[in-house]
């Protein structure tokens, strides 16, 4: 499976959290090649559904949130800036000199200036940089500006993906398109496993806010186990050993009380006899994750959480290791396919 090629197709796409419906259209395109069904829901989320062997399968869904952090038009000024906020964990240290899209009636590109360093007053050298004090330089005059921009509309960033060294990749968004990739790279694993569970595979909206599109889908699909797949932080200098994690060295599984113990337990010995290579991610309270938010759906679903190390994650240059989301895919799959009859025998205390 061409990874990288996935991963360029679905990047470039905006999907800022409230505002992923051409994004959704275009994985719900994906799913149709592995999946029996595939629907949109109310809120953008993508639910597909590979059927198990078995008519009495448990039900197993596996998440990926497809939404991206972004920008919203807060105001144009009379000299046709445009001011912004934030759509989810935007660090206004990363915007400076960044080019941007505004999604007006169309589309127009635009730069969020810097103040060069020769204007900077002493007091200012020192200070971070606020939210607030950003504005979007389209070039346009106010006039021409609000022609086309309106209070309200989302701003995304402009960067094209590309292949670095050694099997890394970089883009935005891969906070978490990789993990939509690693559903695209388990739908077709299982076309050549056997398994007795119905998979149910859900591209999820809104993450980035607040868990909303996995919150909704866990509660209408109400499944017997979940499977959240995710990023993590990598691995880069200054970073704590216990916080972030090498690329490369394969997933990290996750253990804490948001997880299942015994199912948990069980795929790490699966990694271990299939040869996978794995991480531990040691998650004593919230995992900031959708896992959060389906482990307390309904009456509770035993739920996991597989992820995928990024570096610089919430930039536009976030950077993966290909043979990650490879290795998700492999151990996920693998799993759904052993786990069968077990499933039941293993959530009892």
């Amino acid at each position: 499976m061409d990874y990288i090629s996935i991963l360029k197709d679905i990047c470039i796409y905006p999907g800022v959290s409230g505002h992923e419906e051409g994004l959704a259209g275009y994985v719900a395109w994906m799913f149709e090649k592995y999946c029996s069904n595939v629907e949109i829901d109310k809120f953008y989320s993508v639910i597909g559904v590979i059927k198990g062997n078995s008519d009495a399968g448990k039900k197993v869904m596996i998440t990926a949130h497809l939404d991206e952090i972004g920008l919203m038009v807060k105001s144009i000024d009379e000299k046709g800036f445009v001011r912004i906020l934030n759509i989810g964990g935007v660090d206004s240290k990363v915007l400076l000199a960044q080019e941007v899209v505004i999604h007006g009636r169309k589309d127009i590109f635009g730069v969020i200036g810097a103040k060069p360093p020769h204007l900077l007053k002493p007091e200012e050298v020192k200070k971070a940089v606020k939210m607030q004090d950003l504005v979007i330089d389209t070039g346009l005059s106010a006039e021409e500006v609000k022609e086309i921009v309106s209070v309200g509309d989302i701003v995304t960033f402009k960067a094209e993906p590309f292949a670095l060294q050694n099997n890394k990749f970089s883009s935005k968004s891969l906070d978490n398109r990789a993990g939509v990739a690693a559903l695209i790279g388990i739908m077709d694993n299982l076309t050549r496993l056997s398994h007795d569970c119905d998979v149910y595979f859900a591209a999820t909206s809104q993450e980035e806010v607040g868990l909303r599109g996995a919150n909704i889908a866990a509660y209408n699909i109400n499944p017997d186990l979940a499977i959240v797949i995710d990023v993590c932080h990598g691995e880069i200098p200054g970073s704590s050993k216990e916080e972030a994690f090498p690329l490369g060295k394969g997933p990290a599984i996750a253990v804490g009380p948001n997880l299942h113990r015994r199912l948990t337990k069980k795929m790490i010995e699966l990694a271990k006899e299939e040869n996978i290579p794995y991480q531990v991610d040691v998650e004593p309270g919230d995992t900031g994750t959708e896992a959060w938010a389906v482990q307390v759906s309904r009456s509770g679903i035993p739920t996991l959480l597989v992820s995928i190390p990024l570096k610089y994650m919430h930039t536009v240059i976030e950077t993966l290791d290909i043979k990650d989301i490879k290795n998700t895919a492999r151990l996920v799959s693998r799993f759904i396919s052993m786990i069968g009859n077990e499933m039941e025998d293993l959530m009892c205390c």
